[in-house]
Order: C-alpha cells, then sequence, then structure tokens
C-alpha cells in the first residue's frame, strides 16, 4: 500500500512573512516588483518538489496605523498575481501557481478568463484563491461607498464559482477539430454558452478560449468563518488555514471534511493546509538566534499598525505596549475568522500588546516554529498524521534566504521519513495533489439525455 504523502505550498510573501523582512541582510527588499527574486524562489520552491507556490493578494492597500507605521511598512507595491504567474510558468515545469482573485471585486466572465489562459501557458498548473475580500478599505477602489456585508460576500461566491465552473465548460474537451484537409476547425455541438441569470450574475457566455487543461484550475479558499467552511466543503479542492495547536487543527479538519458528504464528495477530494512558518537552524542555538534577530527589527509603530485592524476607533498610542491590550472588536466585516484567532490568542497567553504584535509579526497568526530541521519535521509530521492536515503552506520568514533553509535542510529529513515526494507524480497540479480532473457538465447532460432517450 502506498504511503499517504504530505503536501507543500510555498507561500512567497514578497520578503518574506516576518513584518520586519524587507530590513533583513537575507530578503530582497524590492521584491514585491522584482521578477528576477520571483524567478529565483520559484524555482528554489520546485528544485525542493514543492507542490505550489501561493501568491496572497488584495485589490487595496491593507496597511493600517499612522504616517510613522506607514512609512515603515515594508508590503504596499506588488505584482498582480496572474500576471506574476504567467512569466514564472515560462521558468518552471512542474510547480503549480494558486493566484488569489477576489469574488467580490471582480466579475466572473474576466476571471475565468484570465485563470484558462494560466493554465494553459502554464500546461496545467494553475489555482484560484478564492477569496471574498476582507479588507474593507478596497470598497472605494470600485465605487464602493461601503464594503458589502459578510453573509452578502459568501453569498455571492457561492454563485460566482459555479458560473466560473460553468464558463470553463463553454467547449467540451473535443470541440477543436482543427482539421487542415476538411476545413473544419472546431465542431458546433461541442461549444455551450452559459446563459447564467442569478440574483448576483446574469453571464451569457460561452468563454473565448478553449476548456482548461485540468478541466478547471485547482479551487483553493482560506476563510475559516462557518460560512467559509461551508463554501469549502462544496467547492474548495485546498483549504489554507491557520491554526496555533494541533486540537484547534483537528477539530478544524474534522468540522470542514464531516461537511463534505452532504454535497457528495469524499474527503480526499479537499487537501487541508494549514499555515506554518519555520525558521530553521542546524542547531536550537543557531534558530533561536535567527528568530531574534528578527524580532529585534520590529519598529513599534510598525507593531502598532499590525495590530490597529483588530481595535478599530482605538488610538493604541494611549495604551502602554507592556500592559494588557484594549477590548478587542466584537466582531468584524473583515476577515471574522482572523479576528477570533488572534483573539483566543491574547486571551488564551494573557499576551500585552508588544508580546501580541510579536507573534504576529512572523506570520500573523499563523504557527511559527524556530529549531532545527528535526524539530521542523517532527512539528510538521505529528500534524500530518493525526488529522490535523493533509500538508502544509510553508511561510517562509525571509526571502529567499528561508526558503534555501527548508529546502536544504527540512525537505531531505521529510523525504527520509518516507511523507515526502522525491520526484513529481505527474505534470499537473491536479496529478501532483491527487485530485481528479472534472468531467464537462455540459457533455454529462448530454450523455444523461441519450442514456434516458435510449
Amino acid at each position: 500500500m502506498t504511503q499517504r504523502q504530505l503536501k507543500l505550498g510555498a507561500f512567497i510573501q514578497a520578503t518574506g512573512h516576518h513584518i520586519a523582512a524587507w530590513r533583513h541582510p537575507g530578503s530582497q527588499a524590492d521584491s514585491g516588483i522584482n521578477i528576477d527574486h520571483y524567478q529565483q524562489v520559484a524555482r528554489t520552491a520546485e528544485k525542493g518538489k514543492f507542490d505550489m507556490v501561493f501568491l496572497a493578494d488584495s485589490v487595496g492597500i491593507q496597511q493600517h496605523g499612522d504616517d510613522e507605521s506607514r512609512s515603515r511598512y515594508g508590503r504596499i507595491a506588488h505584482f498582480e498575481p496572474v500576471t506574476l504567474f504567467s512569466a514564472l510558468a515560462a521558468t518552471t515545469t512542474h510547480i503549480g501557481f494558486v493566484a488569489t482573485a477576489s469574488t467580490t471585486y471582480e466579475e466572473p466572465y474576466l476571471l475565468a478568463r484570465k485563470f484558462a489562459s494560466l493554465d494553459h501557458i502554464s500546461k496545467g498548473r494553475a489555482a484560484w484563491n478564492v477569496v471574498t475580500t476582507g479588507n474593507e478599505n478596497a470598497a472605494g477602489n470600485f465605487g464602493k461607498e461601503e464594503h458589502p456585508a459578510h453573509p452578502l460576500r459568501y453569498e455571492r461566491a457561492e454563485e460566482f464559482i459555479d458560473v466560473a465552473k460553468g464558463l470553463w465548460d463553454s467547449f467540451e474537451d473535443d470541440a477543436f477539430l482543427r482539421d487542415k484537409e476538411s476545413g473544419v476547425y472546431s465542431d458546433p455541438y461541442k461549444l455551450h454558452a452559459l446563459n447564467h441569470k442569478g440574483k448576483h450574475f446574469s453571464v451569457a457566455g460561452p468563454l473565448n478560449i478553449s476548456r482548461p487543461p485540468q478541466g478547471y484550475p485547482v479551487i483553493v479558499q482560506a476563510g475559516a468563518s462557518d460560512a467559509g467552511r461551508e463554501l469549502a466543503a462544496r467547492t474548495a479542492e485546498v483549504i489554507f488555514t491557520a491554526w496555533q495547536t494541533l486540537d484547534e487543527a483537528q477539530a478544524f479538519y474534522r468540522d470542514v471534511k464531516g461537511r463534505m458528504a452532504k454535497y457528495g464528495r469524499h474527503p480526499d477530494e479537499l487537501k487541508i493546509m494549514p499555515g506554518i512558518s519555520p525558521v530553521v537552524g542546524r542547531t536550537q542555538e543557531e534558530a533561536d538566534a535567527k528568530y531574534r534577530e528578527l524580532q529585534d527589527l520590529i519598529h513599534p509603530s510598525v507593531g502598532r499598525g499590525i495590530l490597529q485592524r483588530f481595535f478599530p476607533g482605538v488610538d493604541l498610542l494611549q495604551y502602554d505596549l507592556d500592559g494588557p491590550p484594549p477590548p478587542f472588536a466584537d466582531s468584524t466585516n473583515g476577515n471574522t475568522s482572523r479576528l477570533a484567532l488572534v483573539t483566543e490568542l491574547a486571551q488564551r497567553e494573557k499576551l500585552t500588546l508588544r508580546q501580541l504584535y510579536q507573534r504576529l509579526a512572523g506570520a500573523r497568526g499563523h504557527r511559527v516554529v524556530v529549531g532545527t530541521p528535526q524539530k521542523v519535521a517532527d512539528e510538521i509530521e505529528a500534524w500530518f498524521r493525526n488529522e490535523g492536515a493533509d500538508g502544509f503552506n510553508v511561510m517562509p520568514p525571509v526571502l529567499p534566504a528561508s526558503l534555501d533553509d527548508f529546502v536544504e535542510l527540512v525537505i531531505p529529513e521529510l523525504q527520509q521519513r518516507g511523507i515526502f515526494r522525491t520526484e513529481y507524480e505527474g505534470r499537473t497540479l491536479r496529478e501532483n495533489l491527487g485530485l481528479t480532473r472534472p468531467q464537462n457538465q455540459f457533455a454529462l447532460r448530454r450523455e444523461a439525455a441519450s442514456a434516458a432517450a435510449a
């Protein structure tokens, strides 16, 4: 029997995930708009046999805090993901590309066309990270007075995904004959207009590009609210999530996979991949020193900026950084699951404001592990073997240095334990993740109709 294999994503956050990474000598300070940097990082991840690289994105600047905090924030300029990944596809062969795009501020036809194009350009390595946008500042960039309410955003997302899938099925897989001798280019009976009319969208179709090599790009989702879990159980094939403890991760894992049966789905059709930010040293002392060096680079104003979104309308300058935080917001129209995680973390560990921003500075609430390759591999293996994860979204604190460390030191340890590949299983992202290629819904309907008439 083949041993279950770990899945790994490389979450490539420009200079790295630590908030002060851009100041570190191991980072590329202008990486957000440096194509050479991203090419190097993608090739390193492929060398390490990662399944995919993942790029988060927002349709607006997310930085909070005062002018001093904004002046010290290193993440305000970066590439749009689909554009970037189209370039990276040309310099890699196997690794997949997970691009974030919003169902709240994009339109299904244009998004479906972009991702179909990326899947063709990469020869079947595209994935869409479906977000409803937690950044309330984005509304003004699209002529809206206010950010749509959380329930409405998820309702729109449900319909959006169905429309996108319908558009990707516009052409059946064998619709294009391209027969020069007969002069027949395509079969018109295998071209389908969607003619969707719903609450949020009216989309005629068909899409003006052939069906993606993977059928659909892999569908990725990151919400952990109840609405997010339900959306994932129905539609997602990969979930990126954030948990601090194995108990929390196990509860989430079992909850989401337990919801899938009512949608006719098997638990193996969904890969749950929590974030982990590893600070790796050949010894524990070396790893601790690396972590201290990063923590010492955090300016207090940047620390307050990290926390500001959890305390809307509160002037954090009026609070002692070494004292307890003010009361957290009861709710948010932004990222509800992250607010719950941070509130629970602060209350459980009785953190001061400074301790809280130091905990969030490395990975914004994802688990940070500081230690030897063996210690990092132990943490990964424990969650993997005990229903906490199917894999991990690895969040290097500093890029490219921390990814280099992970590939050189941790990957061989995981391979030696027999839980991570030594070679890619296939050429498409679906093949490497062990996901099936979806059938064309219009072809299935015709076959069903023919069978019924027989």
